[in-house]
């Protein structure tokens, strides 16, 4: 009825010619107060009175332009029913209509609801169809009658209207609103699509080559909404990337046997928040590679760098060509092709690589990425006659020796036929398996296979079955001379492999362990040890057995075998079996004149070894035994099966680290007597190389508690290469003076090289995290020089690599908090260190983020003691009623930012989040983390005060954005309070329509409203 009245009114104002004003006075005063024109759809009454006849009524017209004016009505309800007039052919109306669009489509604005707010990105959406259609009729017109002035006056009309509102990023982000919203009644984005396929399909018949241009404009930016948000900004030039090179080094120094996926995401993720084209990035996994070959110490190091470079990062790359890269559609062979290019330009690194490794190595890698499928036939031919090859060899008598890519080259099919040899049933007649494993130990065969097995991801298998193969000794049935020598063998190599194994790549427990490890962490604290992931980095991995029995080298190695960062205990049960066993043990060991080998249990013997070396040190103490008599026991240890002289050392290396000083002479005695190799005709087969394992074993085993009192193990040896990156600390600096000198030594370099690596996880390991991660933010806080503060940046989130998850809750969780609630510390926030800081920041919460969510952790973990980290479970308490210690601190800040203004956002908590609509678990720790960050970030932007703290949310926020363009959008922001928004939007450079899609989540309906309120009133 009150529409009627309302028709009734129009009518009667228009039949007695009043003036615009007279209408708006009158007709306020006949109709109720309180319900809103838009209500009482006064646009759309106006809108169809004037349009009756075949020319719009311009009185009634002018009573609509002034309720515009006077703001009686708002811009959706006028937009909404202009889209409503669909009659093109009475062209004076439509450009009636067209000239009230003039009047405020230049300043679209809406100040009210979130509602309202909905509604204006509704009725752009409908106008925008609407000038669509007006196009394409238009253009169909001039299909059918021809060229005629006034049609085409019309469709440039229709044109110029569509451009001038589309060309406004704030109206095509609105539109982008709206087309999400796609709920019924309205128009929908398939209208627009359908629209739009018209205007194409008509535009040939549009003779003016002018307006035909910037039709297809116009049309080009209404296609370009779905697309706003993975437009991206030119990047800035970069030479070279220093954190690609450091992430290569530090996975080819440390995490050879790591899976290649998470490899692969970690790298994709360091491209895209940098940027990087794809050319270059590939180049810069080439230079990374080469620079580890040349500096890469002898010996093992080197046949590790060797497979990585060769075996793992050309399947690193098959994988990257399977992702979409962003380079403007470029084929990713042909990225390779020209990353090889420019690789062929840096001569002297090929140089001093070819002469290290003494061969052709960029003809090796270019065809194995030709067999891969990375590079085409045409382009491998190219690329080898651009490179003149002449290798400098290394002197004159290695000339003949074959080189270590073309070996482990090999080597990777001659693993895969090794686990199917020692796969098969050996129990009738294993002397065959005997001579494929004392093959294997000749030379540097072993550490070949084993670096060709852990580049392909072989490793973990191979592990497996040499457990197996282990236990088989087990079985004892009627045996002789030979058959009980085959076994003791057996036995002896598979033990002495699978130790060499868990000293060169580490060790890691089975998954069902794993499970077991991490609920009784849960059960003590939930957080503090979380990081851990409660292992240390290990590739054992052996299958539970039927009967549910651990194998004998598995329990060996959890309990008995020294490791670094692992503490043993010498009274442990384990080095205590059966009385009995031992004293029959020490009684052989004493009287024979050797090692009885028929119907004995290995394993027994091993475990038995440590009781009877503890009884033999006590006699020797209290003068019971000579020196003879012990060297003679020695002798019998290691004469025959070296797995007992290791389990040996084993125990005397737990034992010593438990005494003074001067209590360590005869342990120590006793160890080098173990050590020592013993050379007699009466040895087991294959003893020569099984002594140079075991020796080599022991070495590792003994190097930590020989140091500590600067005694020697043995005389230094000439040509024997000392273990790699073992003492790198400085004698005498303190560890954080330690640490600075190092990071400055790489920073001057522009680089992270594999020894400065392993000095920083030594740091890492000693001071723990939180000193770790404080101390280098402190060096970063330093630099007050823009390129020199980015460089610091990408050299810090590698080094942060060594343990990403842990380093960023520390980071996130504790320093960045004390950071920003300090006003003592705000000045260290000033720009440029500050932003760099936030650029770090945002870079590790990604990263962590993306990883720990994929499951796709790296499994360096190293055994840390994490007793400096704050408990995140008292930090950031799991009971929501709690009040937490960063909530304390929140409450003693100003005002909290105010709510939206409409009565449900004004009922929508200031913590709200779109986490807690998507149920994310927030027990986890790091997202706690990130929401009590966002938290204390909206708390800054609440604040009444600025300063360089407001500086770094606002640089925090912008790379959270920058990186969400290219497309790890929906990821940490997703923490960030929908009340944040409004506070965001005061800061002129976030200010924008782009950013507000950006940090809103638009899959959610309060994302939506939110980001359609903040970017109305713009």
């Amino acid at each position: 009825m009150k529409v009627v009245n309302l028709k009734q009114a129009i009518l009667q104002a228009w039949k007695e010619r009043w003036s615009d004003y007279q209408w708006a006075i009158n007709i306020k005063k006949n109709f109720p107060k309180g319900a809103t024109w838009d209500y009482l759809n006064l646009a759309e009454a106006l809108m169809e009175q004037a349009m009756i006849g075949p020319s719009p009524n311009p009185l009634i017209l002018s009573y609509l332009k002034y309720a515009i004016s006077s703001q009686m009505v708002s811009y959706s309800s006028v937009l909404t029913a202009l889209s409503k007039f669909d009659d093109f052919s009475r062209e004076l109306c439509v450009k009636s209509l067209l000239e009230i669009m003039d009047m405020f489509c230049h300043r679209l604005s809406c100040h009210g609801k979130a509602e309202e707010c909905i509604g204006l990105c509704r009725a752009l959406l409908g106008v925008v169809v609407w000038l669509l259609q007006g196009c394409a009729w238009y253009c169909e017109r001039l299909r059918e009658l021809g060229s005629s002035a006034s049609t085409e006056a019309s469709l440039r009309a229709c044109q110029e209207r569509l451009y001038n509102l589309m060309n406004s990023t704030k109206n095509r982000a609105l539109v982008h609103i709206a087309r999400l919203e796609e709920q019924g009644g309205g128009c929908s984005w398939s209208n627009v699509e359908q629209s739009v396929l018209k205007v194409t399909d008509a535009l040939g018949s549009v003779p003016n080559q002018t307006l035909r241009t910037k039709l297809e404009e116009s049309v080009s930016l209404v296609k370009s909404i779905p697309m706003m948000l993975s437009e991206q900004s030119e990047p800035k030039f970069h030479a070279s990337f220093p954190s690609v090179h450091a992430f290569i080094m530090l996975e080819g120094t440390m995490n050879l046997t790591g899976e290649t996926q998470p490899l692969v995401e970690q790298l994709m993720m360091i491209k895209r928040m940098q940027r990087i084209p794809a050319p270059l990035f590939v180049l810069e996994i080439w230079k990374a590679c080469f620079t580890g070959l040349i500096e890469s110490p002898e010996g093992t190091e080197e046949l590790k760098w060797t497979a990585f470079t060769f075996l793992k990062i050309p399947q690193v790359l098959l994988r990257l060509k399977k992702y979409p890269q962003g380079d403007k559609g470029q084929d990713f062979m042909e990225d390779v092709n020209i990353a090889f290019q420019y690789l062929l330009k840096l001569t002297p690194l090929l140089d001093k690589a070819d002469q290290r490794c003494n061969c052709d190595c960029l003809g090796m890698l270019l065809q194995e990425c030709n067999k891969l499928g990375l590079l085409s036939d045409p382009n491998t031919t190219c690329l080898t006659s651009k490179r003149e090859f002449a290798p400098r060899l290394k002197t004159a008598e290695n000339a003949n020796i074959q080189p270590n890519p073309g070996l482990i080259l090999r080597a990777e099919p001659t693993v895969t036929n090794i686990l199917k040899t020692v796969d098969a049933d050996h129990s009738k007649s294993p002397e065959g398996l005997l001579g494929v494993l004392g093959h294997m130990l000749s030379g540097k065969s072993l550490d070949l296979l084993l670096a060709a097995a852990a580049a392909t991801g072989k490793l973990k298998s191979f592990a497996r079955k040499f457990i197996k193969l282990n236990e088989f000794p087990k079985h004892i049935s009627g045996e002789g001379s030979k058959s009980a020598s085959v076994r003791a063998l057996l036995f002896d190599i598979s033990f002495l492999m699978l130790c060499h194994v868990v000293q060169t790549y580490g060790s890691e427990v089975s998954s069902w362990q794993y499970y077991i490890m991490m609920i009784m962490a849960r059960v003590f604290i939930l957080c503090r040890y979380f990081g851990k992931s409660a292992c240390s980095f290990m590739v054992i991995l052996s299958d539970p057995s039927p009967s549910g029995e651990t194998p004998f080298f598995e329990t060996w190695l959890q309990t008995c075998m020294p490791e670094e960062g692992k503490t043993l205990n010498p009274d442990h049960p384990c080095f205590r079996p059966e009385p009995g066993k031992v004293e029959s043990l020490v009684t052989l060991l004493n009287n024979a004149s050797e090692m009885k080998l028929v119907q004995v249990k290995w394993h027994e013997i091993c475990l038995s070894t440590p009781a009877a070396i503890l009884e033999v040190l006590n006699a020797w103490e209290n003068g019971v035994l000579s020196v003879e008599a012990v060297q003679k026991i020695t002798d019998n240890i290691k004469g025959k099966v070296c797995s007992m002289a290791i389990c040996a050392v084993a125990w005397l290396v737990a034992h010593v680290r438990m005494l003074g000083r001067d209590e360590r002479e005869k342990p120590q005695t006793m160890i080098r007597q173990l050590v020592t190799p013993l050379y007699g005709e009466n040895t087991l087969q294959f003893y020569n190389e099984r002594v140079i394992i075991m020796s080599s074993i022991m070495e590792h085993m003994c190097a930590d508690v020989f140091q500590q009192t600067a005694a020697t193990l043995r005389p230094p040896m000439e040509g024997q290469e000392p273990i790699p990156y073992r003492n790198l600390l400085p004698a005498k600096d303190p560890i954080h003076v330690a640490l600075s000198k190092q990071f400055q030594t790489v920073l001057r370099k522009g680089w992270v090289d594999s020894r400065a690596l392993h000095l920083f996880e030594s740091l890492l390991n000693m001071g723990g995290v939180f000193w770790f991660t404080n101390n280098l933010v402190k060096e970063l806080l330093k630099e007050t020089r823009q390129e020199w503060a980015d460089r610091v940046v990408e050299l810090l989130y590698s080094i942060f690599c060594l343990d990403t998850q842990q380093i960023t809750l520390t980071l996130l969780g504790t320093i960045l908090p004390d950071l920003l609630t300090d006003s003592a510390h705000w000045h260290s926030l000033a720009d440029p260190p500050g932003k760099a800081l936030a650029k770090l920041s945002v870079w590790c919460a990604l990263s962590s983020y993306s990883s720990h969510h994929k499951g796709s952790f790296s499994a360096r973990q190293r055994k840390r003691q994490r007793e400096d980290i704050e408990d995140y479970n008292s930090l950031f308490p799991l009971d929501d009623t709690q009040p937490s210690k960063l909530m304390r601190l929140l409450s003693s800040n100003e005002d909290e930012p105010a709510a939206l203004s409409s009565p449900g956002d004004r009922s929508m908590s200031s913590s709200l989040s779109a986490s807690q609509l998507h149920t994310v678990n927030m027990r986890d720790p790091l997202n706690r983390v990130l929401a009590n960050l966002f938290l204390l970030i909206s708390s800054v932007l609440g604040s009444k005060m600025a300063g360089p703290h407001t500086q770094f949310v606002q640089s925090f926020m912008e790379e959270c954005v920058d990186c969400l363009e290219q497309g790890s959008r929906g990821s940490i922001l997703q923490f960030m309070p929908f009340t944040m928004v409004s506070e965001l939007v005061k800061l002129p450079a976030l200010a924008k329509p782009r950013v507000v899609l950006a940090i809103t989540d638009l899959t959610l309906p309060l994302g939506r409203r939110v980001a359609a309120k903040a970017i109305s009133a713009l």
